[in-house]
């Protein structure tokens, strides 16, 4: 069997590739660049822009060497226009609305197991392979993403939105060893160039910014008003309402006011962002929510149980929802428990135990029966008028 590996230049993926050649397939590498910093105009917030390399070309040599090492060819390919119109765009359409979207399950959809999919299907190779935590089962002809062993780094969140076809052509090798298994294989095989090379962190092959100062090559910074939610009164200025996420607690730089403070709203076309204080967090509870664009990972709707569990954020604690199918991918979920920091934008990742059964964009968070950040902005109201 032929299968198409992801090489990135990380530890994971080199091991992913190390054991499908030691379970006798077919193996090529592949190394994908999604991004130019130069041609993007990723100036601002960028600390490696001055480097003699440049980060994804060391991650190409890394790649480079381990295939080498372990003796697979690897090809090179480059989607940086794909990433730009499919992912960063998204990407960028949603901060300006305000909203909190998620780049690296947009690159899982668009680029890994969309472009890159396609690609190794028409090469003629029978599966393609990656680094993820996560692993398939097969029930009645039925490819199904479930858990992975390690739970600390199990990634079926990230991969939500990828088409229940491709998964069922994809091999998740690591699915059943945990991190420090890796780095012990990639150790023993004397994968110098990445066994104990730094887990990649910041935005999806983009890598670590300064994440204000980033996203301004590309959204202007507007200054303007933090306002108390409680009292209606102005308490510090922000450095661009897009820049900030529900549940923020960090770098609102309200320092002569006591503490804690965190996001709960913004308005965008006003550019006031609103805070609370940490003795009245109720104003960043909800109890349920609309969730669009759902992808289901599931043989028949039929299937998809009433009561479930659900991850409204990385590495979250599984949630308790209930699950009312609304249209086709369209879902209304409502959790016993109130939940902080449900946020528009970002992904409801659904489970039935250990299958994920889809996910999809939170639209719209109540608590009640009203809208919450149209609670948020009419209390605004009613506080300004009042004063």
């Amino acid at each position: 069997m032929k299968v198409l590996v992801g090489l990135s230049g990380g530890v994971d993926s080199a091991v992913a590739a190390y054991l499908l050649k030691e379970q006798g397939y077919d193996v090529t590498c592949c190394f994908m660049r999604n991004w130019d910093s130069f041609a993007n105009n990723d100036i601002a917030g960028n600390p490696t822009i001055l480097d003699d390399t440049c980060p994804q070309e060391q991650d190409y040599q890394d790649a480079l060497a381990v295939a080498n090492h372990l003796g697979l060819p690897l090809q090179r390919v480059d989607y940086i226009k794909e990433y730009w119109d499919n992912v960063f765009q998204t990407f960028l359409d949603e901060y300006a609305k305000g909203r909190t979207p998620n780049p690296d399950i947009l690159c899982n959809k668009y680029i890994k197991f969309d472009a890159f999919f396609k690609r190794a299907m028409d090469l003629g190779f029978d599966m393609v392979a990656t680094g993820h935590y996560a692993s398939t089962s097969v029930e009645d002809g039925f490819t199904y993403m479930t858990r992975a062993k390690d739970q600390n780094k199990d990634q079926t969140y990230f991969l939500c939105q990828v088409d229940k076809s491709a998964i069922a052509k994809t091999m998740f090798p690591l699915g059943n060893l945990d991190k420090p298994e890796v780095r012990k294989i990639a150790a023993q095989l004397n994968l110098e160039s990445v066994a104990t090379k730094k887990d990649s962190t910041g935005i999806c092959f983009i890598g670590e910014r300064n994440f204000r100062q980033f996203l301004s090559n590309y959204l202007p910074s507007k200054d303007g008003d933090i306002v108390d939610i409680d009292t209606g009164k102005v308490i510090a200025r922000h450095v661009g309402v897009l820049y900030y996420t529900i549940g923020q607690r960090k770098g609102l730089n309200i320092d002569h006011e006591a503490g804690p403070w965190f996001v709960v709203g913004k308005d965008v076309e006003k550019n006031i962002l609103f805070v609370c204080h940490n003795d009245h967090r109720e104003w960043l509870m909800s109890d349920s929510c609309i969730v669009k664009g759902v992808n289901w990972l599931v043989k028949d709707l039929k299937e998809i149980p009433e009561d479930c569990t659900c991850k409204f954020r990385y590495r979250q604690k599984d949630q308790d929802v209930h699950l009312e199918i609304l249209d086709e991918s369209t879902v209304r979920l409502t959790y016993p428990q109130k939940i902080a920091s449900v946020t528009c934008g970002q992904e409801a990742v659904l489970y039935d135990g250990y299958k994920c059964i889809g996910g999809g964009v939170i639209e719209e968070v109540f608590i009640g029966q009203e809208d919450l950040n149209q609670k948020i902005l009419s209390t605004y109201q009613e506080k300004l008028h009042g004063n």
